[in-house]
């Protein structure tokens, strides 16, 4: 799919910039996989793409059983 490529690169920068803008403040739950899939309207496997980019970019940190928190509250 050509475009899930667009739009993975999309959605992550939309989220870096909700964190850089302090709309997602450290510490904060990022919402669930389905929740973020079914609000952008993509695949899950997208939103899997977004959160490994996130991660990669130090903005986020994921604790197993528990979700995806903006980096910096630890």
């Amino acid at each position: 799919m050509p475009t899930e490529r667009v739009d993975y690169r999309r959605i992550a920068n939309e989220i870096t910039e909700k964190i850089k803008s302090g709309e997602l403040a450290p510490g904060a739950k990022l919402p669930s996989t389905r929740e973020l899939a079914d609000s952008y309207g993509v695949h899950i496997s997208t939103i899997n793409r977004v959160t490994t980019i996130l991660k990669d970019r130090g903005v986020v940190v994921g604790h197993p059983g528990k979700g995806v928190y903006v980096a910096g509250s630890e």
